[in-house]
């Protein structure tokens, strides 16, 4: 199968404190030849002041000072490299269990999780709360690296081990694509290049899997959704009467021609052109940024969504979601707070605390109502006026929203409506 080379995946990387995340990520940037000069002097000159033999690899990707200091990461490091398949964009984000919204924040665009487990210590506490949360984000494709087999002697029973325990857990996850590879980030075995080290395994090197990932089918092409960010009013010459409705698609298919519904309002039309920057074009689809104009003159505003007529998003003030709540402050009851939607944003207040998730043994906890940092619960979110949304295991762009704090302007949650 060709691979689009311009396509572009994203991936995030979690595990537990020391599991090698960071050590995993500077092979695959240093093994792919992704380092400028100055990067690799500046990391040589800093593992040598510590006392490395080498290369200390993780500090490719630790950038902050502090994290260099402790030696952990505690923010969402991206990181960009290319290789002549695919690009890439890197999501390192932090093992501990304090950073779980760091976690959600680097993953909630993500293509594929690489999860690390331990070769010597198995799937632990941490390992399961990564992969709930990879899961409840409905990434598409799972990549299990069980790091560290240098320090097992590259024995295969452990690799099984690893095996067997994570499909356990794996059983009560909503991914469907989930895959192994045995590394050692360290030594670069099955990173890059393939392992002469564990000739038992016969699949393909870590970075091989990665250009190969079928990911087209990762993005609704089904449910047509556009949110409409501005109105275009050129009122200049030759564009008198222009009326185009611009913003980004957030699934699915258009073509001129198509009978469109413009919601709230319930308003029927047709797609007259779509231009995508000064070029007509005969389709656009996600997640193309385009201007529609339609062939009847009604009233189209920001925050409201172009669909098609025989397909439509729940139109809706009242719904449940996921929410993980982001800021230090806890939630206030009963509070108002602005409510982001694609590009729709109003005042909505959560009504009620269904359950909390405990993220480390995946229990409900019923009785708590409380909302703090890195908390993840059922909520029940009432909005002032109507959204137009769909699940989020349906689709990711329509499906998700953002609260925020107006006196502190902090974003405060993220949510994943049911």
């Amino acid at each position: 199968m060709e691979i689009d080379t311009n396509q572009l995946l994203r991936f995030t990387t979690a595990g537990s404190v020391d599991d090698g995340k960071s050590t995993l990520i500077g092979r695959l940037l240093y093994d792919s030849k992704s380092i400028f000069e100055d990067q690799l002097e500046a990391v040589a000159s800093t593992s040598k002041r510590k006392g490395h033999k080498g290369v200390d690899l993780a500090l490719f990707t630790d950038g902050l000072r502090d994290e260099r200091e402790q030696g952990i990461t505690i923010d969402v490091a991206y990181r960009y490299f290319t290789t002549p398949k695919r690009k890439f964009i890197i999501a390192d984000t932090p093992g501990h269990i304090q950073y779980t919204r760091n976690m959600v924040t680097g993953a909630s665009t993500a293509n594929a999780a690489l999860i690390l487990v331990d070769a010597r210590h198995g799937v632990i506490e941490q390992t399961k709360r990564h992969a709930f949360i990879a899961s409840l984000l409905q990434i598409p494709h799972l990549i299990v690296c069980v790091n560290k087999m240098d320090l097992v002697d590259h024995q295969e029973a452990h690799y099984q081990e690893v095996i067997r325990q994570f499909e356990e857990v794996a059983s009560k996850l909503l991914t469907k694509d989930i895959r192994f590879i045995p590394i050692s980030a360290l030594n670069g075995d099955n990173v890059v290049h393939r392992s002469d080290n564990m000739p038992w395994y016969q699949g393909a090197p870590l970075l091989h899997v990665l250009e190969h990932l079928h990911i087209s089918s990762d993005y609704n092409k089904i449910d047509a959704r556009f949110p409409v960010q501005t109105v275009l009013r050129p009122q200049r010459e030759g564009f008198i009467d222009y009326r185009g409705y611009a913003g980004r698609i957030a699934s699915g298919i258009f073509r001129p021609g198509d009978d469109v519904v413009v919601l709230p309002s319930g308003f029927t039309s047709q797609i007259k052109t779509i231009e995508r920057g000064s070029e007509a074009v005969a389709q656009a689809f996600a997640p193309m940024s385009v201007a529609i104009t339609l062939t009847d003159d009604i009233d189209v505003s920001r925050g409201d969504m172009i669909v098609k007529a025989n397909n439509q998003p729940r139109t809706t003030q009242e719904f449940d979601a996921m929410l993980c709540w982001l800021d230090s402050a806890p939630a206030r009851p009963r509070a108002k707070y602005s409510i982001l939607h694609c590009s729709n944003a109003q005042k909505a207040m959560i009504k009620e605390v269904v359950y909390r998730i405990d993220v480390n043994t995946l229990n409900r906890e019923e009785a708590s109502q409380d909302l703090a940092m890195n908390t993840i619960a059922r909520v029940s979110i009432r909005t002032t006026r109507p959204l137009m949304v769909d699940g989020y295991r349906d689709n990711r762009q329509t499906g998700s929203f953002v609260l925020v704090d107006d006196t502190t302007h902090n974003t405060v949650a993220s949510g994943m409506i049911l």
